[in-house]
């Protein structure tokens, strides 16, 4: 199931069944409050934690991406450290991408590997450690925000900028971890991420749905953030794909599906139809065969995410076609600086 609605109302104004689940709200930060008071490890190299507060999809795989791809222009080998959620694998084992399936590593370690080596293991600390065995000069802990495994450097919290930190309320009655105050003290950088602002942050761009989602998020939020907030924008991957036009039943697993959706409307595509699966959802036999005789009836071209993408069958791959997107951060100078100071 998804997130239910009421966990969207504004922060001020909570719904009946927010107000009632509240209770188990407070339960829920109090456990998790408990947790993170353990002391983690301490390794001989810095730890850059990419985590969130919300429950669910943020932004966070992109995120991981980008600073991947940022560390390495700056010269700085980075490795990334996973659960593996939706996989079978305990670890550690660091991904291959080629051997590997997403039963095995889970679908998000197995797309960033192809950026930077990747580690799964259910014990953090032990799969960092294999990283700084196997030569990483800087670990990205990939959703360790409320994982107190291991001493972090920088922790970096992502949101979505539209959504936010929701009606403010912990789970059942929120779509939080932990208070947004409480889940904060331990962060350096707050990144909301907005998606298809217009190419190069031209003045144009200044104008679009994207910019206006970051602005009303500071508006709403910002009084709470006493860290850096950086903005971020994911946008489609410029490869020469002609999307105008282009009839296409649209599926997604992912945290938030209706962006990715919106995002392929924004390209040009002619959405005839769209399939919004849970986040990892497995791809049955049933659901793709089903899938794909609707796209023949339909006479549409099966696109999905690069994460879904990943879980994918082998076999059932070259049917569908992958929208690959980027995460850029509109000002990188405030976590340059902070790099800096790492040595980094």
């Amino acid at each position: 199931m998804g997130a239910p609605h009421f966990w969207f109302t504004p922060a001020d104004r909570p719904t009946v069944i927010a107000r009632l689940l509240s209770p188990l709200g407070t339960l829920y930060a109090m456990a998790t409050a408990r947790r993170v008071t353990r002391s983690g490890i301490k390794l001989g190299v810095p730890v850059i934690c990419v985590g969130n507060i919300n429950a669910g999809g943020t932004g966070k795989t992109p995120t991981v991406i980008a600073l991947a791809m940022h560390l390495i222009a700056r010269g700085v080998q980075p490795h990334v450290v996973s659960r593996g959620h939706g996989g079978s694998l305990t670890g550690p084992v660091q991904v291959n991408e080629r051997a590997h399936t997403a039963d095995q590593v889970g679908d998000e370690p197995l797309l960033v590997s192809a950026f930077c080596p990747v580690w799964v293991s259910k014990d953090r600390a032990a799969g960092a450690q294999a990283a700084v065995a196997s030569g990483a000069q800087v670990i990205i802990l990939d959703d360790g925000h409320q994982n107190p495994a291991l001493q972090k450097d920088i922790s970096i919290v992502v949101v979505d900028a539209i959504k936010g930190f929701g009606n403010g309320l912990c789970l059942p009655a929120g779509p939080l971890r932990e208070p947004v105050e409480t889940g904060l003290k331990r962060t350096d950088f707050v990144l909301s991420v907005a998606t298809n602002a217009a190419q190069h942050f031209s003045d144009a761009a200044q104008h679009s749905p994207a910019f206006a989602a970051q602005k009303t998020f500071a508006e709403t939020w910002g009084s709470k953030i006493k860290v850096p907030h950086l903005e971020g924008f994911v946008e489609p991957l410029q490869t020469g794909m002609d999307w105008e036009g282009l009839r296409v039943l649209a599926f997604a697993g992912i945290g938030h599906p209706e962006k990715f959706f919106q995002t392929l409307k924004g390209l040009g595509a002619e959405i005839v139809r769209v399939e919004a699966l849970e986040d990892h959802q497995p791809f049955t036999p049933q659901l793709l065969t089903r899938l794909e005789n609707e796209a023949r009836i339909l006479q549409a071209q099966l696109v999905t995410t690069e994460k879904d993408a990943a879980r994918l069958p082998e076999h059932f791959r070259p049917k569908v076609l992958a929208l690959p997107v980027r995460l850029r951060i509109a000002d990188t100078a405030p976590l340059d600086a902070a790099l800096q100071q790492l040595g980094l």
